[in-house]
């Protein structure tokens, strides 16, 4: 489905418009995109639902990674062809931004949300079938990356989302089919649950954009 105006995006009965088009191309601007997701959050997550001024250079990232803004996101070492990995202590907000970040751009293939211990647990009820279903070419954002409990079918433990990243690196240098995700760990702790192996690749799969380790918990 074509989207005539897809900087113009309607919610609730109003209209939002991102920016303007020039020729065929849209200039956005970062001012407009971030009262639409204020107003779209507090439409997904409630009234007290808030973008943060200190969060703004991590949104900034983000939306410029969305809207494939390629000679800014080159300026901010960011590669549209990876997937993101957004990381940041608990309750910063990262899941939201990722529900948030994919509304803008109605024109292109969206990313589907699983929390990653939901795909653990569906491990030990269907075993290893379930690291197939994701190594499919489907966009998804694995979300709390790393926190997901050990798989274990009859008996046999597995590090199912470490092979799932697998999976979807082989995917990612084929067909250059990206994942993203999110976590609360840091690159070691990364390392730690999944091995040099996995988080090698983990480097050449996805952009690292991280919260302040001293972002404060938005839920309290």
């Amino acid at each position: 489905m074509k989207h005539p105006s897809p900087h113009i995006i309607s919610e609730g009965g109003v209209q939002f418009e991102l920016g303007g088009l020039r020729g065929n191309c849209i200039e956005y601007d970062f001012k407009k995109m971030l009262i639409y997701l204020e107003a779209k959050g507090k439409l997904l997550f409630g009234k007290k639902f808030k973008i943060y001024r200190k969060d703004y250079e991590v949104l900034y990232k983000l939306c410029n990674y969305q809207i494939k803004d390629w000679s800014t996101c080159k300026r901010l070492g960011i590669d549209p062809k990876k997937g993101l990995l957004l990381s940041g202590p608990v309750g910063c907000g990262k899941t939201s931004l990722m529900k948030l970040l994919r509304c803008m751009t109605p024109h292109y293939p969206t990313y589907e949300i699983i929390p990653a211990r939901n795909i653990s647990f569906g491990f030990n009820h269907i075993g290893y079938s379930i690291i197939v279903q994701y190594g499919d070419h489907s966009f998804y954002c694995f979300d709390d990356l790393g926190i997901e409990p050990t798989g274990r079918f009859f008996g046999k433990d597995c590090n199912v989302l470490g092979e799932i990243l697998l999976s979807r690196h082989e995917l990612f240098l084929s067909h250059r089919v990206k994942t993203h995700a999110t976590t609360n760990l840091n690159a070691q702790e990364l390392e730690e649950r999944y091995g040099n192996r996995v988080r090698s690749r983990m480097r050449e799969m996805f952009n690292l954009i991280s919260f302040d380790a001293e972002s404060k918990d938005k839920r309290k």
